[in-house]
């Protein structure tokens, strides 16, 4: 699903991402509401970026990657833990494109996201290259989703990987 987000176009920059796990639903701009095999997911388009809330068996989960007024913790490069039972990765990357690859760029995943059934993608208003877009997926138990931001104004693009689920026995 491809939206224009309906919000002012801030100017702001790669570096002011920050990562959250366990905040509290934050206003969206933009909801998709996925069931994928038992695991209620939704993505959510914030005014500055995503947050991802999964529900499965009665556990719950919820990941922020925006720029968060206040916030000390900025987005790293890799992250895992233990979430109650289940094991939760998170990997981020900055990638700095030319100004005609991050057009060429930009329209791959627009058009990659639009279309998916599980894809939810926001452009915002006074840059077309400005966009944040999501992907889900359940795989092999587990629930994934990628996403990306995107910064036209410095040519970054800011790619993010996220795995969780319930840690599988180790099999000789």
């Amino acid at each position: 699903m491809l939206t224009t987000l309906k919000t002012s176009y801030t100017d702001t920059r790669a570096a002011d991402l920050a990562w959250a796990l366990g905040r509290e639903p934050l206003p969206a701009l933009a909801v998709l509401d996925l069931e994928l095999t038992g695991a209620k997911l939704q993505l959510r388009l914030l005014g500055a970026s995503h947050q991802v809330l999964l529900e499965e068996d009665g556990r719950t989960c919820s990941e922020t990657v925006a720029c968060m007024p206040g916030s000390s913790t900025p987005l790293p490069l890799g992250v895992s833990k233990r979430v109650g039972d289940w094991e939760y990765e998170f990997a981020a990357r900055v990638e700095t494109l030319s100004h005609g690859s991050f057009a060429g760029r930009a329209q791959e995943l627009l058009a990659l996201v639009a279309d998916h059934p599980n894809g939810l993608a926001g452009t915002f208003p006074g840059s077309p290259h400005a966009f944040t877009a999501m992907l889900a997926q359940r795989h092999e138990g587990q629930v994934r989703w990628r996403t990306w931001h995107a910064y036209p104004q410095e040519g970054q693009l800011v790619v993010t990987r996220t795995r969780i689920g319930v840690r599988m026995p180790a099999t000789l």
